[in-house]
């Protein structure tokens, strides 16, 4: 099975990621990467639809098993070169010429939930799974192009909160925020996520343009911003 894959449901992509808790290393984005691009330049869908396979985790973040060891090996230049990896996948998601949306099926942690918050809409799992920012605890403070799509997302008050506290908020309660469109039982989820964006037959080129307007700051941090920080001793990722 690969990593990831997609099917078409009318005028909607639909892309699955089948990589297990779908934890960010190059293999996991690159694939991710890849497939947008399929999409984009291999059909004339209109809209995205992103979910997981896995039967309890939308997405866990970081794969710290991976980077864990490069950072031991003080090997800064592969470390870098996997944010600004990162930083692309992050923006390309947020830019992409389509209506997007998150079908989060389950646990979306760290890495996880920023990568929600670069999504047109997100829908969620109310059963299972919640949303939350633990790097509070684990001492990695966010990129400024991290913190650009929080805030993108998430109403600043409870920002502050997750950002502060790493608390775990259920799907309800991401709904009764605003951060989450809606929560679904896990039966009806995939199906009020498509109907959604099917509903979005947005043009292309339009929608691309939109994007770069209106998150144009957004851009600015994850190309400009993060840089610095990234190549700089304030970049501590021990």
């Amino acid at each position: 099975m690969a990593k990831v894959d997609y099917v078409l449901r009318g005028s909607t992509a639909l892309v699955t990621l089948n990589d297990g808790e779908n934890r960010f290393n190059p293999d996991f984005l690159n694939a991710v990467l890849a497939v947008l691009d399929r999409v984009e330049n291999e059909t004339e869908v209109a809209t995205l639809v992103v979910r997981s396979s896995h039967e309890k985790i939308f997405c866990n973040g970081i794969d710290l098993e991976w980077l864990t060891p490069v950072i031991q090996k003080k090997d800064m230049a592969a470390a870098k070169d996997f944010f600004y990896l990162l930083n692309r996948f992050f923006k390309r998601t947020l830019t992409y010429p389509m209506i997007t949306v998150a079908a989060i099926t389950g646990h979306s942690f760290a890495g996880g939930a920023i990568w929600s918050c670069a999504f047109d809409f997100r829908f969620m799992r109310s059963d299972r799974g919640f949303f939350c920012f633990p790097e509070v605890d684990l001492g990695i403070p966010f990129l400024p192009g991290m913190l650009a799509l929080l805030k993108k997302a998430i109403p600043m008050y409870k920002l502050e909160e997750m950002h502060h506290t790493g608390v775990r908020l259920t799907a309800d309660e991401c709904e009764r925020h605003h951060i989450v469109r809606k929560a679904c039982t896990m039966d009806t989820l995939l199906t009020e996520a498509l109907a959604y964006a099917q509903g979005l037959g947005k043009r292309r080129e339009v929608i691309g343009e939109m994007k770069s307007r209106i998150y144009r700051d957004i851009i600015y941090a994850l190309d400009v911003e993060d840089i610095p920080y990234i190549e700089s001793e304030r970049f501590n990722i021990a």
